[in-house]
């Protein structure tokens, strides 16, 4: 009996040892094993890659986490079939995320093309854009592969932005992913196209895939990634309330597209140049500057400008500032589809070259022990020893 206590008072101390650890540290994905694959386009058969899949490394300071990864999932991607020759490439990238992120109570910062954060299998994050854009000064489009560069160069203020969920979509793959120069990341809610309610791509017919997963109605999303400020992004579906009540629903963006047919003025009334009119080859979406922000006050399952809220979740039972991956009733992505435009908190994540400070190496299956028993026990994990 006593061995039996023994054990079940070893299972108890690591689920409260876990529990305390912040999830910024506990919940990636590691592996050292396992490596990834692609499709050849006309090929159903996923090739591989020899790259090793989610996180190699995730190591903590008292103020920091930093996640090493190769940047490729357990999914096959590819082919995109848009024209992108690129295929998903070994990054070898370390980000650095804070442990205890906060409010941005300044002036907000903008997200930006490129890694606004990561999710939890180490794949990048980009925001709606996709570095195209509306040249007024020539009424045609700019930037981009097959584009001449906008005025400014990447990453000017341009009047009109392309969104690159609607205008890329027969370049995402059966995961909705796809890589610029050799970065894989996602836009959009990482879950396969097959999985929505309404299909809107046939890409997974060939080349079949899974995301990072799938929603489930019933439950509560899982924890998904990580922004750059260092908030958590959690899928569409969690509590209705945000103290942790009221069931399971959909959490919806407070952005919808406005109703116009001439693009002259952005939604709060600012007259700029004009864009192309609403038509077949451009239609509403096709510009971040086509939606609009109308707040929902009462109904806490709508989100903020940022696409999030302040609530309770699983991981954090006391609260804390989340953006959601947001779908609409068929699934479909929702723009700004997970953080934006702007970030809600201090954006100080970054990706670096190297880990410049002392850390301690998470290990994700270790069992943290009182100092008297570590010199007799080496254990690591401890499933159904209860006998």
């Amino acid at each position: 009996m006593r061995k039996h206590i023994f054990l079940f008072g070893l299972i108890l101390l690591s689920t409260s040892s876990k529990s305390q650890i912040n999830p910024a540290i506990t919940s990636w994905l590691q592996n050292n094993s396992l490596t990834g694959s692609y499709y050849a386009s006309g090929n159903s058969t996923p090739i591989a890659n020899n790259i090793l899949v989610n996180c190699q490394k995730v190591e903590y300071s008292n103020n920091w986490v930093y996640i090493h990864t190769k940047g490729i999932p357990a999914y096959p991607t590819g082919p995109f079939l848009d024209g992108n020759p690129s295929l998903a490439q070994d990054q070898s990238a370390i980000f650095k995320l804070p442990l205890n992120p906060t409010q941005n109570t300044g002036t907000l910062t903008g997200t930006t093309p490129g890694n606004i954060g990561i999710f939890i299998n180490g794949v990048a994050l980009f925001d709606y854009r996709d570095g195209v854009a509306w040249n007024t000064s020539t009424n045609s489009l700019c930037g981009g592969p097959g584009n001449p560069p906008c005025p400014g160069g990447m990453g000017a203020t341009m009047p009109w932005n392309r969104d690159a969920v609607l205008a890329e979509k027969p370049g995402f793959d059966c995961s909705k992913g796809h890589p610029a120069m050799g970065n894989y990341h996602h836009h959009q809610n990482p879950s396969a196209f097959k999985l929505d309610l309404n299909v809107v791509s046939t890409i997974c017919n060939l080349y079949d895939a899974d995301g990072l997963y799938a929603i489930n109605t019933a439950q509560h999303s899982p924890l998904i990634g990580f922004a750059s400020d260092g908030f958590p992004i959690y899928g569409a579906y969690a509590y209705a309330n945000v103290d942790g009540t009221g069931g399971i629903v959909r959490i919806k963006s407070s952005y919808q597209l406005r109703s116009i047919t001439q693009r002259t003025h952005h939604a709060d009334g600012t007259n700029v140049d004009d864009g192309p009119a609403v038509s077949t080859t451009y239609p509403l979406g096709y510009f971040r500057e086509d939606y609009e922000f109308i707040a929902h006050p009462g109904d806490e399952s709508y989100l903020d400008e940022h696409n999030g809220r302040f609530c309770k979740t699983p991981e954090y039972p006391n609260g804390i500032y989340c953006y959601f991956a947001t779908v609409d009733a068929n699934y479909n992505s929702a723009y700004p589809y997970v953080v934006g435009p702007n970030f809600y908190g201090n954006k100080v994540g970054v990706k670096v070259s190297s880990v410049t400070e002392p850390t301690t190496v998470y290990a994700p299956n270790a069992v943290s022990m009182p100092d008297g028993l570590k010199n007799d026990f080496n254990i690591f994990q401890i499933r159904h020893q209860i006998y």
